[in-house]
């Protein structure tokens, strides 16, 4: 395994994305969701791109990127179809410790960005180690279809319930909690059962409970 899986805290933290184009844009909007502290770095900006700049969403350098770029910053963003400015970020990269994802060429990027597929806070990432987009994003439709709402639902349940067990000092097995959260307390809540789903949820939990 040549890549290490890992979901990164970005909020608050300075991100730096160059490059005003429709894929620099999937980065930006993806980026903001983290709530990244972000700047981008481009000339021009798309249309989608201009309305967040103008809503004050990141700082807009307007100009080409320079050496120098990258200091001060967490991560770095390339998405300009242009490998001679992608060879340069990640030069730069290296020199400043910054991680660099040139987009769509591997050769200069410190880390590769996944498939996502997501409902609500349930969030699984698709990786091909950077071989193959497409089937990249085929398993993560498929992904999709299987990742209904319900499952965010039962997520929702399940981190209040941890909670209120963790403030009275209570802890549960990993796998009583994987066989609590079943496809009948799933069903319940698909079916807008949440307080019965809770109380199914309790009930299986109880048993196991044991004080810290």
């Amino acid at each position: 395994m040549r890549y290490y899986p890992v979901f990164l805290d970005i909020a608050g933290k300075p991100v730096i994305v160059i490059g005003g184009g429709n894929i620099a844009h999937q980065k930006v909007v993806g980026l903001l969701k983290a709530s990244a502290e972000l700047t981008v770095v481009s000339p021009d900006l798309n249309q989608e791109m201009a309305s967040l700049a103008a809503g004050g969403r990141f700082r807009h350098v307007e100009r080409d990127y320079e050496p120098g770029d990258l200091e001060g910053y967490l991560l770095a963003f390339v998405a300009t179809d242009d490998r001679s400015v992608n060879a340069t970020v990640a030069a730069e990269g290296k020199e400043r410790r910054v991680w660099v994802n040139a987009v769509d060429d591997p050769p200069y990027c410190d880390f590769i960005m996944p498939g996502i597929a997501q409902q609500g806070n349930l969030i699984v990432a698709v990786s091909t180690s950077g071989t193959s987009p497409a089937m990249a994003r085929k398993m993560r439709e498929e992904i999709e279809t299987f990742l209904t709402e319900d499952y965010a639902l039962m997520l929702e349940l399940a981190a209040e319930v941890r909670a209120e067990l963790r403030e009275k000092g209570m802890l549960v097995d990993s796998e009583v909690w994987n066989k609590a959260l079943d496809n009948d307390l799933r069903r319940l809540l698909a079916e807008g059962k949440r307080a019965e789903a809770k109380e199914r949820l309790l009930r299986s939990l109880s048993e196991p409970v044991s004080a810290t």
